[in-house]
This record gives structure tokens, sequence and C-alpha cells, in this order.
């Protein structure tokens, strides 16, 4: 069996449509004819889970559990039987051939296993397991079989688009085969079934593979690699299950599944029956307490019945009281209304001669007041006339000031044209001699030579410049690259240093912690211990390996504190928050607090320990700090872990270390770990493991190439610099040159510059002297040019005279504005008297009015009162009249007639009490009311409730205890038949699985233990391996890895005989055992899946042993598939190159 694979990675994950396949399996969904049998793989009981599970199982008459629906009720289900065996040897069901396409590691593959044994072999990695895969998936069971993740897609080989799984089933005799192909795709959940061609859906599938009893979510028919663990660690009433629907009669799980149902059932009518008849009791008992309650209940009755008629005859004698109060009111309201009509009409003429009067007055003061505002509008224009007057007489002094200062202004004007003829004639001499300054031009190209020269020296000073720089920064590299280089020589040396560069690499936020610690250890109040990997050396490097054996990776990365405040705080800063690392880092911390006066013993003397060849406890070989002692031997025992070189007795040794507890200890290279049991004999059971070579606690030797590497770049940087200053030694000759030229240049430079500027001087001096001319020859024709004095006297006196005009203007003005204040002032006069004797008039009749206003009020305070007095007292007899009303709509028919008896008898024949009496008789009897407090209103409908519920209750009683009578004879019917058949069954496995223990000089047992429960009932598995030891109870825990495999082979090999599955597989079973159970493991396999009856079983495996027993009716399959295998198919067939060799052997022979 050879394929092509060239990626070996298959990337297994979770599928959500085959998970819900697999619980509709296991929920009743899968065949509806099935009666009450148990979902596959799950420890559960039907009738356990959801309401989904399956349809309500009832007993039938033989005590099978039934769908209420199912048409088979009433029948026991038919034992399945394997189906007769073809002539090809096949029995229907099992796998014919199986073809795979783009499948995890295969590209194609097509194989046809045998019809017995197969045995399939290759190395790890070439996809055995695979196989296993494949038939689980391309018969529809979902990937949680195989114990891996469960994204379907994730089988699809990467790197491709779809793949598919074929796989032909053996058919019925004289019926053609069952080829059942499934389509995968790497891009989708989803999947297509085929089943001869045709298109089926997953739950046709899954019928089919009902019909013909293929059991993969069986443990005990298939068992996958990463399942093999979990058959040691099932639970024992699991493996039950298990066994019963590998092998027996199909109807044990049925039974079983009725007795656990029927157990339930039973368990839960007995809590309901012993609840019932308490609650009878209890019933009882309360309704004979409650007959006292119920006569106080009578007389509260009729006290309540005499409250609600004098609630009633209350209102209706305070409406009578309130109708009386209304009339007086009434009576003494009307005088005062019309007494108070009479006096209004009486002061009328007054208050309408005191709006006539108000009206006048008001009228008056709007005109005087207009008369006011009229007379300081006058006064304000006169004093702006008054004010334009004294502006003109000012700007007339102003003129003639001005015409006062004529005179000076001329003789000023005539020194001044002296002075500037005297400046002309000077300017004329300066420009009659123009300066002599030489050749021009000349000097400016002898100035750009001199100016070229320099700039040429600049840019050959720039360039060395730049040269010189570059060798600068050559300088620095080189130096940088000479430092570095010895830090990191410096470095290679300190094994701290490297300890650390490795802890980095291995876990970032453990290294990226020590070094933040090595900067902030000021912030804590002790010293944090740095982790075991930094913190911890071995001296005696000989026993690195064996120290190192008793710490685990997260050990090694473990923080130490030595206060709680500390530990609190390390955990805050990095761990908790981002403040430490700038983001929350995942880290190890650990702090204890230590007794005082306390230090953990070891469990042996150092003397002791010597005479049994052991060189020392693990502490010993170790230094670290003081503080970190406590947690070695706190957290890792190291105190009690003991180690040696040279090999000792080890049964000695476990026998003397063991005997005070669990200890852990190494031998060589071998680490041992020995618990005792807390029971019985408290043997000592000792597991052991090769130790690897010491890595994180070893001193490590400097790396002779990588120093090499760092003096060599150390030497070339040396030249480099060497050669480099030689060179900037010359390059500062050069620049001494240039600096004197440059000077030299700039010399001359500057002397034809003087030169050239005193030149430029002499020119611009000449220029000024010419513009001065121009400008004075100017200035005097302006001045002779001047207007004459007595022009502009005339001028000022005109204006004078203008002045004088406009101030006439304004004083005819004034005068009018005056005249006319004069008059207003004289009316505002008048008015102001008219209004002094209107306001006389209104004063006195006012006080006049006041006094008959308040004689109003005094009448209509009189008034208010009574009115007010009047409508509260006809409010009062409306309520009262409603209040009555209603209380006697809402009282009870006695009452309602008791009062229209006191209605006829008439006012004289009535109650004869008055309100207030009534009120107090109310009030008494209410508080007799009350007094009556454990008085429960509603305790007659409780009793009579309650005796209901009793005749309810006995009669439930005798139905309940009916019903569990009919639930006793159902189990008792079914555990009389599954009870014999589940102990044959075992007592058959259990001989084949003691006899093939027997054949290996070990011990083994099959019991199947009872329970109270029947979901408890299991089955033990016992064993024993050594002759000093008693049987022990099979466990995850007790025995080793071999041994549990072992043991798991041998117990399905049992199981094999009765085993009604087509086929069985079992993945590396033989991991961990080592070679005389190998091979005791494999014959009973041959001897057991090679017998004429036997079905088809599938070995997976990866090694054998040589010289194993093998049968002609096995058959080998060996993998041949990998990444380097030949694109020409016919290179590398096994089949041809084995037949090529018996051929060249035939020849050889017969030659």
């Amino acid at each position: 069996m050879s394929g092509k694979g060239k990626g070996r990675r298959a990337r297994v994950e979770s599928d959500d449509e085959e998970e819900e396949v697999l619980q509709q399996t296991q929920n009743g969904a899968y065949d509806e004819e099935e009666d009450g049998e148990g979902a596959e793989g799950d420890d559960n009981v039907e009738g356990e889970g959801s309401p989904k599970g399956r349809k309500r199982a009832r007993a039938n008459t033989q005590g099978d559990a039934r769908a209420s629906g199912s048409d088979n009720k009433g029948k026991v289900k038919a034992e399945p039987i394997t189906l007769p065996r073809d002539v090809d040897g096949y029995i229907p069901g099992s796998i014919v051939r199986v073809q795979l396409r783009n499948f995890v590691t295969y590209d194609y593959v097509e194989f046809s296993p045998g019809a017995y044994l197969n045995m399939i072999l290759g190395p790890n990695g070439t996809g055995k397991s695979s196989i296993a895969c494949a038939i689980c998936l391309g018969l529809n069971f979902p990937p949680s079989v195989l114990g891996r993740q469960s994204e379907l897609q994730s089988f699809v080989k990467l790197g491709k688009e779809d793949g598919h799984i074929e796989i032909e089933l053996k058919g019925s005799k004289g019926r053609p085969n069952i080829v059942v192909r499934r389509t995968l795709n790497s891009q989708t959940k989803s999947s297509q079934f085929t089943i001869n061609g045709a298109n089926v859906t997953g739950k046709e599938v899954n019928q089919r593979m009902q019909d013909l009893n293929v059991q993969v979510t069986n443990l005990c028919s298939f068992l996958p690699q990463d399942k093999v663990a979990e058959f040691a660690a099932m639970t024992r009433p699991q493996l039950l299950r298990e066994t019963q629907r590998a092998a027996g009669n199909a109807n044990l799980t049925n039974w079983h599944d009725t007795l656990i149902e029927s157990g339930k059932e039973l368990k839960v009518m007995q809590e309901k029956l012993e609840g019932d008849q308490a609650r009878l009791q209890n019933d009882q008992q309360r309704n004979v307490n409650l007959e006292r309650d119920v006569k106080l209940y009578e007389e509260r009755q009729q006290i309540e019945r005499e409250i609600e008629y004098l609630d009633i005859l209350l209102p209706f004698k305070e409406y009578l009281e309130a109708l009386h109060l209304y009339e007086q009111t009434k009576a003494a309201q009307r005088p005062l209304a019309a007494q108070l009509e009479a006096l209004k009409k009486k002061h009328a003429p007054y208050l309408q001669l005191q709006q006539s009067f108000k009206a006048q007055f008001e009228d008056i003061s709007r005109r005087r007041d207009a008369l006011k505002n009229s007379s300081r509008l006058k006064f304000s224009n006169m004093r702006k006339r008054w004010d334009d007057a004294e502006t003109l007489d000012q700007e007339a002094e102003n003129h003639k000031s001005k015409l006062e200062n004529l005179r000076q202004a001329e003789r000023d004007r005539h020194k001044r044209i002296e002075s500037m003829k005297e400046r002309i004639a000077k300017l004329k001499k300066e420009v009659a001699s123009p300066p002599e300054v030489g050749d021009t031009e000349a000097m400016k190209q002898e100035l750009s030579a001199a100016r070229a020269a320099s700039q040429g020296i600049t840019e050959r000073q720039r360039r060395l410049q730049d040269s010189q720089k570059e060798l600068v920064d050559q300088e620095m590299s080189l130096k940088a690259a000479i430092d570095d280089n010895q830090r990191k020589l410096r470095q290679l040396d300190d094994a701290s240093h490297r300890k650390l560069q490795a802890l980095v690499q291995w876990d970032r936020d453990c290294g990226d912690t020590v070094a933040w610690l090595r900067q902030n250890r000021h912030r804590f109040k002790m010293e944090i211990f740095e982790p075991a990997m930094l913190s911890i050396t071995v001296p005696n490097q000989s026993f690195a390996a064996s120290v190192e054996a008793f710490f685990g990776p997260n050990e090694l990365k473990t923080f130490v504190a030595q206060c709680e405040e500390d530990y609190q705080l390390l955990n805050r800063l990095v761990a908790d928050t981002p403040e430490a690392l700038g983001r929350k880092a995942r880290i190890n911390t650990w702090f204890r607090t230590k007794p005082h006066n306390q230090n953990p013993q070891p469990p042996l003397g150092v003397e002791e320990l010597h005479r049994l060849g052991f060189d020392g406890y693990a502490l010993d070989y170790v230094d670290c700090p003081e503080g970190m002692r406590w947690w070695l031997q706190s957290a890792l025992n190291l105190h009690r872990t003991v180690s040696v070189i040279i090999r000792v007795d080890p049964t000695q040794a476990m026998n003397v270390l063991s005997r005070n507890g669990s200890i852990s200890y190494v031998i060589g290279k071998i680490y041992n770990n020995v618990k005792r049991s807390k029971y019985g004999k408290r043997l000592a059971q000792n597991q052991t493991r090769e130790i690897a070579p010491a890595r994180n606690l070893a001193t490590t030797a400097v790396d002779p190439n990588v120093k090499r590497q760092h003096d060599q770049a150390i030497a070339e940087a040396q030249d480099g610099l060497r050669i480099c200053r030689a060179e900037m030694d010359k390059l500062s000759e050069e620049d001494s040159e240039i600096q004197t030229e440059y000077r030299e240049a700039k010399k001359q430079y500057e002397n034809v510059l003087a030169k050239r500027d005193h030149a430029t001087n002499l020119l611009r001096a000449y220029d000024r002297a010419k513009l001065n001319l121009t400008s004075s020859e100017a200035e005097l024709q302006r001045l002779h040019e001047a207007p004459s004095v007595e022009t502009e006297r005339t001028q000022l006196k005109r204006s004078i005279l203008r002045l004088a005009v406009q101030r006439a203007e304004i004083l005819g003005d004034y005068q009018l504005l005056m005249r006319q204040a004069i008059k207003e002032q004289a009316d505002c006069t008048r008015a102001g008297i008219e209004h002094l004797q209107v306001s006389a008039k209104k004063t006195a009749l006012d006080a006049l009015c006041h006094d008959q206003k308040q004689e109003n009020d005094e009448a209509m305070a009189r008034f208010t009162v009574a009115n007010q007095r009047y409508k509260a007292a006809k409010l009062d007899v409306r309520e009262k009249m409603r209040i009555s009303t209603a209380k006697l709509d809402a009282a009870s028919e006695p009452t309602k007639e008791k009062f229209h008896e006191l209605e006829d008898a008439g006012p004289g024949n009535g109650d004869p009490r008055s309100a207030e009496e009534i009120e107090a008789e109310l009030g008494a009897l209410k508080a007799q009311l009350e007094m009556n407090m454990h008085t429960n209103a509603g305790v007659v409908e409780q009793y009579k409730q309650r005796q209901l519920e009793i005749a309810q209750l006995s009669q439930s009683i005798e139905e309940l205890e009916e019903k569990m009578g009919n639930v006793q004879d159902r189990i008792k019917r079914t555990r009389d038949k599954w009870e014999p058949a589940l102990m044959s069954l075992v007592d058959d496995i259990g001989a084949k699985f003691s006899s093939a223990f027997d054949r290996i000089g070990c011990a083994g047992e099959v019991k199947v233990a009872p329970h109270e429960d029947f979901d408890k009932w299991s089955i033990e598995i016992y064993v024993k391996f050594r002759d000093s030891e008693r049987m022990q109870l099979l466990s995850a825990e007790r025995q080793s890895g071999g041994e549990r495999s072992l043991t798991t082979i041998l117990y399905l090999m049992s199981l094999t005989a009765h085993a009604k599955a087509p086929f069985s597989l079992v993945d590396e079973i033989n991991q961990g055992m080592d070679v005389s159970y190998e091979r005791t493991a494999h014959n009973s396999l041959v001897d057991v899946t090679c017998e004429a009856d036997a079905g088809q079983y599938f070995l997976i495996t990866p090694k054998l042993l040589p010289n194993l027993r093998y049968h002609n009716r096995m058959k080998v399959l060996c993998v041949n598939n990998g990444e380097w295998l030949p694109d020409n198919n016919a290179s590398g067939n096994l089949m041809s190159m084995i037949d090529g060799y018996v051929q060249h052997k035939a020849a050889s022979r017969a030659a």
C-alpha cells in the first residue's frame, strides 16, 4: 500500500455538522425502530438527558423499554447476529477496499484489506492513523470519535481544493457490495455522500451502517490512537455498557436501559409516596388545629356585620346633623347679603365724582409737564446759540493776531534769500572742479579676479573639510564596531547574560520582566528573586541534569517574592496592568509565608542516605540566594529529592525512601516518582522516565567560532582606524597650505576693495554737490515768487468783518428765544396753580370715599364669613349624602334591609343615638375586632379546601402504591432476564481474560460489580503483574502505560469471540509495552483474530518485534508514503520489489 504525500500536517479541528449527526444518532434519530438502546459512546442512559433523547419508553410484557410509537411494541428485539460469511471469506459489513484522494498525507492510495487480521505497518508520520480517520469519517461517524479536533475540511490535504474517501463494504451473501464515497471540500464544512454512485444523505448512510451493526463509536470495537489512553480511564459503568453493546445478547442494553429507567422511576415514586404521606398527615393535623379558628371566625363575622351597619348609620346621622347646620348658615347669610347691596347703592355717586376728579387731575398734570419740557428746550437752544457766538469771537481774535505777525514774516524771508545765494555760489565752485578717480573698469576687473581666486581657495577648503568629515565618521564607526565586538566578547564570557538571552528566546514576557526588574529594584520592599534559570547554579555539573529533572518549565520561570506586599505589587505592575512593560505579561510568581523557626526535614539522614549508595539530596548541589531555599523546599521538595550518579539497588532504594510517604529520586539517568497507597498494605507504585541532558542549569561553553569572528572584526576595525588616522594627517597638512593661500588672497582682495571704495566715495560727494545746487536754486526761486504782505493783510481784514456779521445774526436769534421762554414760563405757572386747586379737591373727596370704603369692607367681611360657612355646610351635606349612599349601595343585603327599616320608622321613631355616640360605639367594636388578631378571614375556605386535598391525596397514594407494585414487577421480570445473561457474558469474557493472563505468567480477572442503582452497575478488571503484588483494580493512575496497554488488548481479545461488529480496529495499542508484553499481546491477537469464525480486525502499529507468530489468514499492509517518493508509480513499488526478490532467490536456487 503506497501513496504520495508532499505535506505531512493534517488540519484536524471541529466539525459541527458531523457532531450534529452523531448527536442525532445518539438521540434515537438513527433508527426509530430501535427499542430503547442507549446513545453510542454516551455514559448517560436514556431518560437522563435532554427531552429530545428518545420517545417516552414504556415496559412491555417482556420487561423491555419500548418507544410509545414503535411498531415493534411488545416484541423482543431480535439479537443481531453475524451474517453468514461469503465464499471469499468476508463477513457482510467488513471492509473490502479503501480508496483515498487528497486525504491528510495521501495524494492517492487504494488498498484491499483481508477478511481476518490486517496488520498495518509504517514509520511514524506516514499516515497509518489517517486510515483509521478515513474509516471513521467515510462511514459518517464524527471526528470526535477519533479524539481529535473536528473541522471536517481540515482532513483535505494542504494545498488541495477537495478530496474523497471511498470505502467498499461487503454486502449480504448473494448481493452486491456497498460502495460508500464521501467527498470533502477544503473551503466548507459540508460534504457529499454517494452509495454505489447514487447521491444519499448522511442519515441514509447512518441507517445502512446500523443495519450492518458497524460500531465505530464503541471503544471496545474501534480504538483509535488518541483514544487508547481513554480506555483505561473509562468509567467502570461505561465499560459495562460498551461491553454489552460490543458483545452478547443485543437486548442486554435494552434490558439495562429498562432497569435504569424503571429504577429511577421507582425511586421517584418512593420519594413522591413518602412526600405525599407526610403531606397527608400534616394536612390532617392542620385541619384539627383549624377547628378552634373556625369558631373565632364566626364570632368575628358577627362583629363585622355590626360594624358594617354602624358604618352606614354614622354617615347618615352626620348627614342629618350637617343638613341642620346648613339651614342655620343659610338663614344667617341672606340678611348680610341684602345689607351689603344697600351700602353699594348709597356710596355709588361719591365714587363717580371721585373718578371725575381723578381724570381732571391727570389731564392738568399732562399739560403742565408739556409746558415744562418746552421751556427746557428753549433754554437749551439759547445756550447753544451763545456758544456759537463765543466761537466766532475767538476766531476773530486769531485773525487779529495773524495781522500783527505779518511784518516779522517779511523780514525773515529777506534773510533766507541772502543765505541761499551764498550757498549756491559755494556749490557752483565745487561742481566746477570734478575729482580724479582713475580707471574704474580696471578696478572692477582687478576686484573680480581677487574674488575668483578667494572663491577657488574656499571651494578647495570645503572639499577638504568634507573629506575630513568622512574620515571622522569612519573613525567613529570603526571605534563603535570595536566597542560593540569587545562588549559581545565580554557577554560571551558572562554566563548570566547568555542565560538571560536564552530566557528571552524561550519566554519573551519572562525575559522582559527580568530586564525591567533589574532597573526597578528600588520599587520593592525586599529583593524579588529572578527565575531559577538565572538565579540558581549547580557548581558540580555532573548533577546538573539530575537537579534540572525536578524542575518543570513553569518552575524554571517563576519569580519568587519574600513578602506579600512585593508579591501583589509585582503582579499588579506586570501581569494585571501594562504599567511596567507597556502590555500585560503572563509570568509565574510565588510567595508563601515561612513558618517561624520551622525548617522542613529530609526523610533520611545523610549517613543513611550514603549507606544506600545515594550521593545526597538535590538541594545540597544547588547554589542560590538564601531567600530562594524556602521556595525550593516548599514548592519543589528539593530537600526530599535524592540523586545519585552511580547505580544502586532500585528495589531497596524505593522501599527505604518511600516508607514515610511519596518521594522522588534519580538513579543515573532514570527519574523515579514513588507513591504509596493510603489504604490496605500501602504498596508502593513507581513511575519512571529517562531524564534529558541539562539545558537550563548547565554551564555552557563559549563557541570558539563566534569568539574568533568577534576578534577578527576587532582586528579589521583597528587596521581601518590606523589607515583613517594616516589619511587625516595628510589632510591636516593640506589644510595648513590652503589656510596660508587663503590669507594672502584675502589681503590682496581687501587692498583692491579699499581703492575702489575711495574712488566711489569721491564720485558720490561730487554727485551730491550737484543735487544740492539744483535744490538750492529752486528754493531761491520759490522765495522770490512768494506773495506780497499787503495781499494777505487785506484777506485777514475781510475775514474779521465776515465773523462780526455772523455774531450779530446769532444775537438776534438769542433775543427771540428769550422772549418765547418768558411767555411759556407764565403759562406753566398758571397750569401749576390750577393743578394745586384740583389736587386739593381730589384729596378731600378721597378721604370721604375712604371712610365709605371702610364701611363697605366691614360689611363685605361679615358677609364673606357667613357665605363661607354657608358654602362649606352645603358641600358637607352633599359629601355626607354621597358617602352614606355609597356605603349603603356597597353594603350586604341584610344590612340594607335593617337600614331601610330604620328609614321607614320615620323621623321620630328612628335610632335616637347621635353621630358622636354611634362613632364611639363603632370605635369600641373595631377595637374588639382588632383584639381578635389570630383569626384568619379565609380560615373556613382553607379548612374546606384542605378537606378536599386530604381526599385527593388519599386517592393519589393508593394509585401510586399500585403503580409502584407494577414497576417493581417490571424490574423483577427484566432483571431475571438481564442479570443471568450479563453474568454469563462477563463470566465467559473473564475466563478468556484470565486464561490470557495465565499464559504470560500474570493474573487477571473480570467481575461484575452490582449496585442498588442499575446505572452504577459496572465491570471491574483486576490485574497482577508481579508475584509480590495482590490483584489490583485497573486504573489510569495505578498501572504503568505498558501494563494498561497489555490489559486493554487482552480484554479486547476476550471480547472478540462475542463481537457482533463486522470489523474492529486498534491503533498503536502496543506503545509503551516492554518486549515480553508486546510479544504476548501480538501472539494472542493472531490466535484470536485468525480463527475460522473470527471477524475482520485492523491492527495499526509503527513497529514489530522480530520472530513473531504469523498466520496464513492474516494480511500485512505496509504504508509506503512520504515526501521523497518518486513521481513514477513504477518506481518504489514495494510489492514489485518483494516479487523481484522472490524471483531472484528462486533463480539462485535453480542455478
